[in-house]
């Protein structure tokens, strides 16, 4: 456990990002060199990805999972968290799920969403567990059925596990300080964005890192297993259209890349991306034309697929899965990953943005009105990451800026450049011959799309992927719903 802390305070030491410079100043922050963990390159370790049941309503069979599935498996993911609440339709999505993952070799678990469930339902929890754990895709962690959940501190841990009738390898989002964490088995922390201790984004003198909750759950957890978290976004937006309004981000622009070396030098027995599908936070990795039935989250996540993600986390994956820290042996095909927002910061949506009328529910204090709370912990720049089996050299024309070139290494690298109004085009070259190139579907406007102000992040790639990825009628169903300004529906791809 001393060796893992003292790696990851000298690799959070090495890794502060600088802004990248025109060639010939160096611009590439890379994967620092490393050798294997375990000398035969294997290890126990596995990948969770948290997936929201709650929104799955409108899947009819277990065919409407498969996707999601065999996506997730590709990728390496092991398992799907699947994050339950007390709704009617719960046992009929999780049957479709379990069934799901065995036709495809994937496995699952239940993550109990303590939103939902409360801490005096020890026994009930440990029922529900017991009604799955003998499925055929049901996770098995050292011979017992593994469970977690989002928050629960204080549900009765004996209670549940006499309910379910056989040993569990129970690893919740406990709290250091708060949960008891001689009853569990592990521990999930969920707080994978720079914070400010209360659940919102860094201000002036107050700064948790994600490395810093790391550190905490570590020493909580005495060397039991860790669950380590990793998303690569966090930006929401319900205003009073909604009855759970809330309206804030975390700084994100390049977490995703950041974390990703984080995880590879502190090396955790376990890895939860946050989330496949969690739309209405943007910090979904799976495609928008998975199932699912809308909350409201559409007007922000419409033309804003974020698959590319996934993409770029494939080696990430199997360098964590192999136990070592160089991801340049897993990367199979040469790509350039870019995000940005779709506009800069300091545009004024004010006139017609869904927070700024009505009577918004604050009862859960994460309302604000305008732009979202912790902007400014946001930057104006097109963020690009580079996964190359050999050096290249990477040119980023976003919009009006003049371009940007950089010197990218072998192995996966991350270039940023001003935010530019226009289209957005990138290129690779190599030997003076062009590798990659293209232009984005996605242009950085000066208008509020929808009306609203948006912070959510739109994900590219290139090669781009072989078809568009668009919400289906169920996820955008409320679309209109509280809006002041014209919304054309699903329009990347189409003719202007």
């Amino acid at each position: 456990m001393l060796r893992e802390l003292l790696t990851l305070a000298l690799t959070g030491l090495m890794m502060s990002f600088s802004a990248a410079c025109p060639v010939p100043t160096p611009t590439t922050t890379t994967v620092p060199s490393a050798t294997a963990s375990t000398a035969s390159g294997g290890t126990d370790r596995l990948v969770f990805c948290h997936f929201m049941i709650g929104i799955t309503s409108n899947r009819q069979s277990a065919r409407d999972y498969d996707d999601d599935m065999q996506r997730a498996k590709d990728a390496g993911i092991d398992a799907f968290a699947l994050n339950i609440g007390t709704d009617p339709y719960t046992d009929t999505q999780l049957n479709f799920a379990y069934e799901s993952a065995a036709q495809h070799g994937m496995q699952v678990f239940l993550s109990f969403d303590f939103n939902w469930w409360n801490a005096g339902q020890g026994g009930a929890v440990g029922a529900k567990v017991r009604q799955y754990a003998s499925r055929p895709a049901q996770l098995k962690v050292d011979g017992k059925v593994f469970v977690s959940s989002f928050s629960g501190d204080s549900v009765d841990v004996g209670a549940m596990t006499a309910a379910a009738g056989q040993d569990l390898f129970f690893a919740p989002n406990f709290h250091p300080g708060q949960g008891n964490f001689d009853a569990i088995q592990g521990a999930l922390n969920w707080m994978a964005w720079p914070n400010n201790g209360e659940n919102k984004a860094p201000t002036a003198g107050r700064t948790v890192t994600v490395a810093d909750g790391d550190r905490s759950y570590v020493t909580a957890l005495k060397g039991k297993p860790y669950v380590a978290p990793v998303s690569p976004w966090f930006s929401t937006h319900f205003g009073s259209e909604v009855s759970y309004s809330k309206n804030w981000v975390f700084p994100s622009d390049m977490l995703w890349y950041d974390r990703w070396r984080e995880i590879l030098a502190l090396g955790p027995r376990f890895v939860e991306i946050i989330t496949w599908n969690d739309y209405g936070e943007s910090h979904y990795v799976g495609p928008l034309s998975s199932p699912h039935t809308d909350d409201g989250a559409s007007k922000w996540v419409m033309d804003m697929p974020h698959s590319g993600w996934l993409e770029m986390a494939k080696p990430f994956i199997a360098a964590y899965k192999a136990g070592v820290t160089v991801a340049l042996p897993f990367i199979h095909e040469e790509k350039l990953v870019y995000w940005y927002r779709p506009t800069k910061k300091d545009l004024n949506c004010d006139a017609t943005d869904t927070t700024m009328s009505g009577s918004p529910n604050n009862a859960s204090g994460n309302f604000f009105a305008g732009r979202p709370n912790g902007y400014e912990s946001m930057t104006d720049e097109v963020f690009v990451v580079a996964l190359l089996k050999s050096p290249g050299r990477v040119t980023v024309q976003s919009g009006d800026q003049p371009p940007k070139t950089f010197e990218a290494p072998a192995g996966i690298s991350a270039h940023r450049a001003p935010m530019g109004i226009g289209q957005q085009k990138f290129t690779v070259t190599r030997g003076g011959q062009t590798i990659l190139s293209g232009t984005s579907l996605k242009n950085i406007v000066d208008t509020c799309i929808c009306g609203i102000y948006n912070f959510n992040a739109y994900v590219g790639t290139l090669p781009p992927p072989a078809t568009i990825d668009r919400l289906q009628p169920a996820g955008l169903t409320m679309l209109s719903q509280g809006l002041k300004a014209a919304c054309p529906i699903n329009t990347l791809g189409a003719s202007t």
